[in-house]
Parts: structure tokens; C-alpha cells; sequence
């Protein structure tokens, strides 16, 4: 059986996207070079919530089986990944909003081109982040104990639940364009993220609510990290719980999956 070969049209198309969404990734790059500032605030946020919880709440919080501050770091770095739908929510709301996306699409440029490319920026964007947060979190002293393989692996699944929640901001940006849909989305996200075993194992909250606090996707890569970084965590009896991996990958699969074409699908429609 012979593997299958794509034609020659599909390659160029291929080439074609690939080409389009450079410009695009380009483009968002040298706005982020031109403004620093937003960028240095976005990494310093980030580390302050790791410092935050550390030092301040650090002695007062008891993990079975390890050091807090071991069980947090996964925990902070899982949750600054889904805080990327915001930023992405509102770079495609202001894009359409000050007509830029009117102007890609009178280009002669491949449709998925604009929402590939504002998802590469964000995903370098999202690189840089997750390396400051490693280096605060080596700083305060935090450590990875499985070896470099699965600290690799569990970096990877870390980006991967930023590129699932990078999907659903773009489609979010495309389907809700008043600014105050803005507060909203935050509504939204900020239970999404504490609702989870970020900070506090769920075995020490009421039954229904640690039910689900298990089945919250951003718990299960963070279970899964702890486990890849040989972390202390908590041991659910959910499926999730059990299966971290597999619920990590599953889930964030399951956004991508759907968010994706949903995207690509409604940019192509946004002017009809």
C-alpha cells in the first residue's frame, strides 16, 4: 500500500498559505517590536501571578508529598496559556474594527492566511512568555525531576493548550465584534482558570465542585505537567484525573479541531 501523495495543486496552495501567513506573522511581529511596552507588561503579569502566590500565599498552603511552590509553578504555567484567547480576542476584534481585516481580504491573499498568521505571532509570543515564567520559576526554586525528555514533553503540552484556546479567541474575535464583548470573554476565562487544580488540589473542595475542577481542560494539562516534571500533585478518581496525558491532548485536540474551521470558515464569510 502505497503512502498518499499530494497532487501539485496542493502543494502550491500549501506554499501558498504558508507564504500569506508569514506576512501576516511578520507583520504582527514588527507591531509588537514597535511596542515593546505591551509585550514586557503581558511576561511581567504573568511572573508577578507566580511571584504573587508563591510568596504570599506559599507558607500557608501544605502539598502532600512535596514543596508548594513545586505544585504551583505547573499550575501558573498552564494557566497563562489559556489567558492567550484574550489577547487574541481583542488583536482580531481591533483588526476588524479599524478595517484592517477588510483590507487582507481585498488582497490576493489565501483565506486562511490572516487567522494562520495571527495564530504563529501569537504562538512566538506565547514561547516567550512560557520562557520567562521557567526562569522565574528556577529563580524561586522550582525544579523538573523526570529529565529533560518529559520536561520537553510537557513544555509541549503546555503549547498545545495555548494553541487550542488561540482558536477559540479567533473565533471568538470574528463572531463578537463590540468591545464590550471584551469584559465578557474575560468573565469567562478567569473562572475557566481558577476553577482548577492550579492552586489548590480539588480533593480539598466540596464534592460537586471538585467533580468539576477535574473535568476542567486547563486540569488536566496541569496534571499532566506535574507528572512529566515530576512535580507534587493530587490524585483525583475521575478519568482525567487518572489519564492526564491523554485528557490534556484530548481536550485540546477536541478545540482545535473544532475551532479551526470554524475560523478559517468564518473569515471567509465575514464580508458576505
Amino acid at each position: 500500500m502505497t503512502a498518499p501523495v499530494l497532487s501539485h495543486s496542493s502543494l502550491e496552495r500549501l506554499r501558498w498559505v504558508v507564504a500569506d501567513g508569514w506576512a501576516v506573522t511578520r507583520r504582527d511581529l514588527l507591531h509588537w517590536a514597535n511596542r515593546p511596552g505591551q509585550v514586557v507588561a503581558n511576561v511581567l503579569f504573568s511572573v508577578m501571578v507566580l511571584l504573587l502566590f508563591a510568596y504570599l500565599f506559599g507558607g500557608a498552603m501544605t502539598v502532600p508529598g512535596g514543596d508548594y511552590r513545586e505544585f504551583l509553578v505547573p499550575g501558573v504555567l498552564a494557566m497563562t496559556m489559556i489567558f492567550g484567547v484574550e489577547g487574541t480576542f481583542t488583536a482580531v476584534n481591533n483588526d476588524i474594527a479599524r478595517g484592517v481585516t477588510d483590507r487582507f481580504r481585498s488582497m490576493p491573499m489565501a483565506p486562511s492566511a490572516v487567522v494562520v498568521g495571527r495564530c504563529a505571532a501569537d504562538m512566538l509570543n506565547a514561547a516567550l512568555t512560557l520562557a520567562a515564567l521557567v526562569a522565574a520559576g528556577l529563580a524561586i526554586g522550582w525544579r523538573w525531576h523526570e529529565g529533560l525528555l518529559s520536561a520537553l514533553a510537557a513544555f509541549g503540552l503546555l503549547l498545545l493548550l495555548r494553541l487550542a484556546m488561540l482558536w477559540l479567541g479567533i473565533y471568538l474575535g470574528l463572531v463578537l465584534r463590540s468591545p464590550e464583548s471584551v469584559m465578557a470573554l474575560q468573565i469567562l476565562v478567569w473562572p475557566l482558570g481558577f476553577l482548577s487544580n492550579a492552586f489548590v488540589p480539588p480533593g480539598t473542595m466540596p464534592g460537586w465542585l471538585g467533580t468539576v475542577v477535574e473535568w476542567n481542560p486547563l486540569s488536566a494539562t496541569v496534571a499532566a505537567t506535574r507528572e512529566l516534571f515530576g512535580n507534587p500533585g493530587w490524585q483525583g478518581t475521575a478519568w482525567p484525573a487518572q489519564h492526564p496525558a491523554l485528557a490534556a491532548i484530548a481536550w485540546s485536540a477536541l478545540f482545535i479541531a473544532v475551532f479551526l474551521p470554524l475560523s478559517v470558515r468564518r473569515y471567509r464569510l465575514l464580508s458576505r
